[in-house]
């Protein structure tokens, strides 16, 4: 059975940063591309970023290039995104994504001051 667990959300003031973790489980991790998608209130979902299987190409959505920075641990089944310079509009529940549309419960980033 897939499972994505994320964790790492929070409150943060503009400008802030966070660190969201995925641990991903039930299928061959190094096997495939992971992706970060998010979800604001009110709003439909918006990919943010992936990355290749062994992590040598990443990809982002121009709202965030620049700002934050995707990764993966193959040895412990592990992607990330960094967020830095976090703005209010980034605000939104943060999904990490596996091929085959799963997706994990979330993790909620509110950017507020």
């Amino acid at each position: 059975e897939v499972q994505l667990v994320e964790s790492g959300g929070g409150m943060v003031q503009p400008g802030g940063s966070l660190r969201l973790s995925c641990a991903a489980s039930g299928f061959t991790f190094s096997s495939y591309d992971m992706s970060w998608v998010r979800q604001a209130p009110g709003k439909g979902p918006e990919w943010v970023s992936a990355i290749n299987t062994g992590g040598g190409s990443t990809y982002y959505a121009d709202s965030v290039k620049g700002r934050f920075t995707i990764s993966r641990d193959n040895a412990n089944n592990v992607v990330y995104l960094q967020m830095n310079s976090l703005k209010p509009e980034d605000t939104a529940v943060y999904y990490c994504s596996a091929p085959g549309n799963y997706w994990g419960q979330g993790t909620q980033v509110t950017v507020s001051s």
